[in-house]
């Protein structure tokens, strides 16, 4: 990385998907964000971002929340103004989780979902969910920084198999390689 690289420093990251046949129980995803400290970026987080909650310091915010998959375009927003997170923090993961209230629900009973991630116009990733089609949520971004280096972003959709309580004590693992 030269010098003139800034790194990600304000990232929206929006999910969306279809309402549930009129028959069914109603479909409620829900995005969830937890930074880690430097010095136990693997451990537990320092806090977790979800809905009705949005970061200490008001880096992480939940800007659209959706119950029930009902309107136009993306349901749930959340940014991270990353370039103001306290130098502290070295990790961000972010995850949606699958509400399991109304019914037993994975990925592969979700209708169209839906996952957008972007960095002003610049598309980071996008995914529907289909590597983790039995899974009740997954880990979607991570966002991590040596030192006050610039924040970097990696990629990819990890399927969680368990409780979605048990989620946000999960989410922040080490990935195996």
């Amino acid at each position: 990385m030269n010098g003139l690289n800034k790194g990600i420093r304000k990232v929206e990251i929006a999910l969306r998907w279809d309402p549930s046949p009129s028959e069914e129980p109603s479909t409620d995803l829900d995005l969830v964000a937890a930074p880690y400290l430097a010095d136990a970026p693997h451990g537990d987080p320092a806090y977790v971002v979800h809905f009705d909650s949005r970061s200490p310091d008001g880096t992480i915010t939940l800007d659209r929340d959706s119950q029930d998959g009902k309107g136009f375009g993306y349901d749930e927003v959340m940014t991270l103004e990353l370039d103001r997170l306290d130098p502290r923090y070295a990790r961000v993961v972010v995850g949606v989780v699958i509400q399991q209230q109304q019914a037993p629900r994975t990925f592969s009973g979700v209708r169209n979902p839906g996952l957008r991630i972007r960095e002003g116009y610049d598309v980071l990733a996008e995914d529907d969910f289909g590597g983790a089609p039995g899974a009740t949520a997954a880990t979607v971004a991570e966002f991590v920084r040596e030192g006050s280096g610039p924040w970097e972003f990696r990629a990819g959709v990890h399927g969680f198999d368990g409780d979605p309580a048990d989620f946000s004590r999960a989410m922040g693992a080490a990935r195996r390689a």
